[in-house]
């Protein structure tokens, strides 16, 4: 399955800003973060917790939904889909 990945703001200097992959049948946002960080090493401390899995601070949306509300790193995609990749935003 091909996916779409979407890199944003300041996370843009440490990886491409779009990246399409190709991915396994049954592959989860999870995995996408793993190819993400195995292609862009720098991408890992920026995006990652100690645990491995998606830091607080980083908004990842599929398809316009934040994972956070669906399986989190455990959801799974389906050919077509975007995932957006977002640092903290700060505003005043």
């Amino acid at each position: 399955m091909k996916v779409q990945v979407k890199v944003f703001s300041s996370l843009q200097e440490l990886s491409e800003k779009e990246v399409n992959l190709d991915l396994p049948d049954g592959a989860t946002v999870s995995d996408v973060l793993y190819e993400m960080t195995r292609r862009s090493p720098g991408l890992s401390r920026e995006i990652l917790g100690p645990s491995g899995m998606p830091a607080d601070h980083i908004t990842i949306l599929l398809n316009g939904r934040n994972i956070r509300h669906l399986a989190g790193p455990l959801t799974g995609l389906a050919d077509g889909d975007l995932i957006a990749i977002f640092p903290p935003s700060g505003g005043g």
